[in-house]
């Protein structure tokens, strides 16, 4: 028996930064999840998919990842897709950065 379709979004790392983006309903990325295009539809989903993927010029490895309607926007529903949403890791730079320096100015 097929697995039941689950809501997801279209995802890819940026191809000159690495920065993980997300595909918007207007077909473009963004670097926040909240603004990514929340898929419903499986054949839709793939479809999405493949528009990601001919942006080969601008993104790098895209995918499919589950999500869920959130009150922002879709949210991510598994620790990778969550970890991603923050930035690299490796030290604080990017996302990381910018968070470090609002939280000093509170």
């Amino acid at each position: 028996m097929p697995r039941e379709f689950t809501p997801k979004v279209v995802t890819a790392n940026r191809l000159l930064e690495g920065d993980a983006v997300w595909f918007t309903a207007q077909g473009t990325w963004s670097t926040t999840m909240d603004e990514a295009e929340l898929i419903t539809d499986e054949a839709h989903a793939d479809l999405r998919l493949l528009e990601a993927q001919a942006q080969a010029h601008l993104i790098a490895g895209a995918y499919l990842a589950d999500a869920k309607a959130g009150a922002n926007g879709p949210e991510p529903t598994h620790f990778r897709e969550e970890f991603r949403t923050r930035g690299p890791s490796n030290y604080a730079h990017g996302k990381q950065e910018t968070a470090k320096q609002e939280q000093q100015h509170v």
